[in-house]
């Protein structure tokens, strides 16, 4: 049975400002990915998904009960499937910010919805709108509470630029430059994060007035800044306002950056070797790096890992 597969996401810019009005600018990233399977069901990972699927599945039987006018499903053949032991094999790490979660359940959707929403017809604003609130309610199994972009992402499997939660658009990103020296990378902090923790000290820091005139005045500024500078080819600012970005990320967001990460941040602000950023909720995972040139910052940072995801 050959199932379509799903891919990973990159938030490049967004994370926790999308929260609070900021752009945000989320990229298929097809380096992982993942797909329903009904085959090699022996395996302890395909019997753990397959587990974890059961409840999911009770999770959608529940969710279409209260929201009929949101989603409906094929349950009927979805239960039959999982109790056959399906499976979601998949190569998206968990707990690292690229969207583990949204593959499945875009997966889910694609097969099993009805009226399906799909990428072939006039994705209008409406459209795309409806779509990330019945992904942010089936996601929120996962979460406790989503956005609904990561799957948003990962079904439709192109760049999806968020001007404000109400207002999203499929969007075209500059093209790569194979051989330029500019570079957004991925650092791996061989940790693996829970976003629900981290999205609720966020939370708890939002009830302090100092945090939400902080996220705003610069938080917001830059991030938005940095969406602007990313479409419009504009390499020289998009580096200034990472550098800001980074900078402002280190003061006020510390408990979602691996404390053994916090100098190597700081390394990268001062050098310009590099400029690192969360990628995702953080607490671990994956740290998004942006850099003028690849070849400094793999040498600056020579003792980790580092994954390229676009070259400029």
């Amino acid at each position: 049975m050959k199932r379509p597969l799903f891919y990973s996401k990159i938030l490049l810019f967004g994370e926790y400002g999308i929260i609070k009005d900021s752009k945000g600018l989320s990229i298929p990233y097809n380096f992982y990915k993942g797909a329903l399977r009904m085959d090699d069901m022996d395996s302890a990972e395909a019997k753990s998904s397959n587990a974890s699927l059961k409840r999911f599945v009770s999770y959608l039987d529940n969710l279409q009960s209260e929201q009929p006018e949101l989603v409906t499903f094929d349950i009927a053949q979805l239960k039959n499937d999982v109790e056959a032991g399906m499976y979601f094999d998949s190569s998206i790490p968990q707990g690292y910010g690229v969207g583990s979660s949204g593959a499945l359940v875009a997966a889910i959707y694609d097969q099993y919805a009805n009226d399906k929403i799909t990428v072939l017809e006039n994705l209008t604003r409406e459209k795309l709108l409806k779509l990330k609130k019945i992904f942010s309610q089936m996601e929120s199994f996962f979460h406790g509470k989503s956005s609904g972009l990561d799957p948003l992402n990962s079904y439709l499997s192109i760049p999806i630029l968020i001007n404000s939660p109400e207002n999203i658009e499929a969007t075209g990103i500059p093209a790569q430059q194979k051989a330029g020296k500019g570079a957004v990378f991925l650092l791996d902090s061989g940790i693996v994060g829970e976003t629900a923790p981290m999205v609720n000290i966020f939370m708890e820091k939002l009830k302090d007035q100092g945090f939400r005139k902080m996220l705003k005045n610069e938080f917001v500024k830059y991030t938005d800044a940095c969406v602007d500078n990313f479409l419009g080819g504009d390499v020289k600012s998009l580096f200034s306002n990472t550098k800001k970005l980074s900078k402002v990320v280190l003061n006020h967001f510390k408990p979602m950056i691996p404390e053994q990460f916090h100098g190597i941040w700081q390394k990268g602000i001062e050098s310009n070797d590099y400029y690192l950023k969360l990628c995702g909720s953080g607490g671990g995972g994956y740290i998004l790096g942006f850099t003028e040139d690849l070849d400094k910052a793999k040498a600056s940072l020579k003792d980790y890992k580092l994954e390229v995801v676009y070259q400029f």
